[in-house]
């Protein structure tokens, strides 16, 4: 008698060996098609830290213009920025703990725009109290042009000044190590640090160009944003009536 058992033992045995394969096939097939991270993107998410690093800060410095926002601490106080920079200079406001005064730079004439607060010395008393009051109304809400030759000059200027200011902000301390993922003013983001964030870091968008878009300082240094890359902005001197040229040296001021 011939027995068919082993055939159908077979049978079962391709049968599920099929499946198996099959079952493979559609897994292999479903992790094909998990979603990239890096699509869509400007894929340099991909390169090294140092790399990422090195593309940000080349776009920022190509960049025609930038708006920055933000906090600066320093040794000196608390800055709150409001500024746009280009090459030819910049304009905006900067806000501390005591004053609040406007800036505006056109090449290399600098004004500053403050209320008669800011120009009111606390310490003077007497006639030279009564002479510090009349100058703080003349100018006051004027904008006042700042010698080179006053000691505030450098300072103010660097407020203004697109290379000086980005290059301040962008300096990280220690090795250079990327960071995580994330989603800045709805620019998706790869973090680039200085050590593990001690040293500082930043925000670099993974669309269009690598701008840095976040700045974090290190050590409690402040938080900075940086938007509009590239859009233009008008940047004239003030109008003459609303200018005032105190001469060599801007009296002293309550801030």
């Amino acid at each position: 008698m011939t027995s068919f058992a082993p055939a159908v033992r077979n049978h079962r045995r391709t049968a599920l060996a099929l499946v198996l394969c099959g079952g493979l096939t559609a897994a292999l097939a479903a992790c094909g098609t998990e979603e990239d991270p890096d699509k869509g993107t400007n894929g340099v998410a991909r390169l090294s830290a140092a790399e990422i690093d090195e593309k940000a800060r080349a776009a920022a410095e190509a960049a025609s213009a930038v708006r920055l926002s933000g906090t600066l601490v320093s040794k000196g106080g608390t800055y709150r920025l409001e500024m746009k920079l280009n090459a030819e200079g910049g304009m905006g406001s900067v806000t501390s703990k005591k004053q609040s005064f406007a800036l505006l730079r056109v090449d290399d004439e600098l004004y500053l725009k403050a209320p008669a607060e800011f120009w009111t010395h606390e310490e003077s008393g007497g006639a030279d109290g009564s002479s510090d009051v009349a100058a703080a109304d003349k100018l006051g809400g004027k904008y006042v042009k700042v010698p080179e030759g006053d000691p505030s000059y450098g300072q103010l200027r660097g407020f203004t000044d697109k290379k000086v200011l980005l290059d301040g902000l962008l300096a990280l301390n220690g090795k250079v190590n990327k960071g995580g993922r994330d989603t800045v003013a709805g620019h998706r983001t790869i973090q680039i640090l200085g050590g593990k964030g001690e040293g500082g870091a930043f925000d670099v968008s993974l669309e269009d160009q690598p701008y840095p878009v976040r700045v974090a300082r290190g050590g409690g240094g402040g938080t900075v944003t940086l938007a509009d890359w590239g859009k233009a902005f008008p940047l004239e001197a003030p109008e003459e009536d609303d200018t005032v040229d105190y001469g060599g040296q801007l009296p002293k001021s309550s801030g």
